[in-house]
């Protein structure tokens, strides 16, 4: 594996997650590993988790770490071919890329969607455009559509919480006041296509996800049935994939309550609007997963970084 760009580069995600959970009791055991290299932080959009998780991950594994903050600190990239630069761009990804990779022996990047143009998130040009012309393997952070490290660290989560030979996981849509990306949900969803389990989506109608990722996966309206007799609930909320990037329903019904959530785990990826989203009386409760799973955030950017420096 060179790069770790989506959920689908894992070759075999029961022994990844073995070997993340055997990195918990030692995470400075492979050091040596990354002696005497770099790896570079790419922040197109701001980060809490991600960053600390990534970069401690690769502190563990004996890297030095540059980050970089685009928004505010580097020239505004240009990504098409044959553009003529005179408008708000300084600088050509074919440079910046090259440039980059020459400063560094992995480049992880974060960019979300822009929730515009459909099509132009989905080509992903930020992380497709250093993979393209950077030389040195590059780790997706999360980007317009997928978010790989957050499913490898739920994945994890799941691993250390199951009890079952096959739970009943639910990914439930939940009101929010702004429109958000697909990234965490569809990510999420193709990790659990590779679980045995019950795996079934909720959300309110008009809200389904892009097709070609849910069609093996149950779509279920009524969120209280679909969450009844569930061992783990994952909450997220999603904007429009039909009607793209709107955000037209804020309906308090699909808030997360206790009575919902029954006896199950909760989950979500963090941050998390309290009482919209999940009420207080799920998130403060001991059925919720949400600081575990980002304490995993680490050992998922550590397993991937480790695979990168063996096979590189």
């Amino acid at each position: 594996m060179k790069h770790y760009l989506s959920i689908k580069d894992i070759d075999s995600l029961t022994d990844w997650v073995s070997e993340a959970r055997n990195l918990k009791s030692n995470p400075t055991e492979f050091k040596a590993l990354g002696k005497n290299k770099t790896i570079g932080l790419l922040f197109f959009n701001n980060s809490l988790r991600t960053r600390l998780s990534t970069q401690k991950a690769a502190m563990n594994l004996g890297l030095d770490v540059i980050v970089m903050n685009f928004g505010s600190e580097g020239w505004a990239l240009e990504y098409s071919d044959g553009t003529v630069m005179d408008q708000g761009t300084s600088e050509h990804i074919k440079e910046a890329a090259q440039v980059v990779s020459q400063y560094c022996d992995i480049i992880a990047i974060r960019a979300f969607a822009g929730l515009q143009d459909r099509e132009e998130d989905e080509s992903e040009k930020v992380l497709n455009g250093f993979k393209k012309y950077a030389s040195v393997p590059i780790v997706n952070m999360e980007s317009s559509v997928g978010h790989p490290l957050q499913a490898l660290a739920d994945a994890i989560t799941l691993a250390e919480q199951n009890i079952k030979k096959r739970p009943k996981v639910v990914l439930s849509w939940a009101p929010h006041p702004k429109a958000l990306p697909h990234a965490v949900a569809n990510s999420f969803i193709e990790m659990m296509q590779l679980q045995n389990a019950e795996f079934v989506i909720t959300h309110p109608e008009g809200y389904e996800l892009d097709p070609r990722i849910t069609q093996k996966t149950t779509i279920e309206y009524d969120q209280k049935k679909a969450c009844a007799d569930a061992d783990f609930i994952y909450v997220k909320n999603w904007s429009s994939y039909k009607d793209y990037g709107k955000a037209s329903n804020q309906d308090p019904d699909w808030t997360m309550t206790k009575e919902k959530v029954g006896d199950a785990k909760f989950m979500h990826c963090l941050p998390v609007r309290r009482n919209m989203v999940v009420e207080d009386a799920v998130l403060d409760s001991d059925q919720s997963l949400v600081i575990e799973q980002a304490n995993n955030r680490t050992y998922s950017a550590q397993i991937v970084l480790k695979k990168i420096l063996e096979n590189n």
